[in-house]
């Protein structure tokens, strides 16, 4: 299944864009001021006003570079059109059981999008690989670093399509 960019929900790239627009109208413009006004002090050399702020606009500046790839390449994936909602796919939410009848519930989404803390798992991480296409009662292996862990797929949802009760 090669598709081209990478896979990010609409909410994903939502947000990558407005981290983006507050980047580039609000924190860069506010550390360019700093830098002119440290820069109209003398000596730059000890002026920690002017070095910080040159620093911090290169990563301002790395940064807003690495948003703007990242949205060029995306592929916005609606998970509330998934044509098959009985099967693991890009956007799903499943609630799985460990070898030890530990339940987890995990969401799969892009890369750009992923917070293991929240459930949010990356597309391209071992566990969604392996989750990719199960259905409820499906038992998947995964290969970690710590060795295999075996999960069975209790339950599995995609967000409401719009206009569908």
């Amino acid at each position: 299944m090669k598709q081209d960019g990478h896979p990010i929900t609409p909410a994903g790239l939502a947000a990558m864009k407005a981290r983006y627009d507050h980047l580039l109208s609000k924190e860069r413009p506010e550390i360019v001021e700093i830098v002119s006004w440290a820069a109209g002090n003398g000596d730059r050399s000890e002026n920690g006003d002017y070095l910080y702020g040159r620093k911090r606009m290169r990563e301002i500046d790395r940064e807003l570079a690495h948003l703007a790839r990242r949205m060029k390449n995306a592929r916005i994936v609606d998970p509330a059109q998934q044509p098959d909602p009985s099967r693991a796919f890009f956007g799903a939410t499943l609630m799985l059981a460990d070898e030890d009848d530990k339940e987890r519930i995990v969401t799969l989404v892009g890369d750009d999008e992923q917070d293991a803390s929240a459930g949010r798992i990356g597309w391209s991480s071992p566990l969604s690989r392996a989750l990719r296409g199960a259905s409820v009662g499906d038992l998947r292996t995964v290969r970690l670093p710590g060795g295999e862990m075996e999960y069975e797929v209790l339950a599995i949802a995609y967000p409401e399509r719009e206009g569908v009760a």
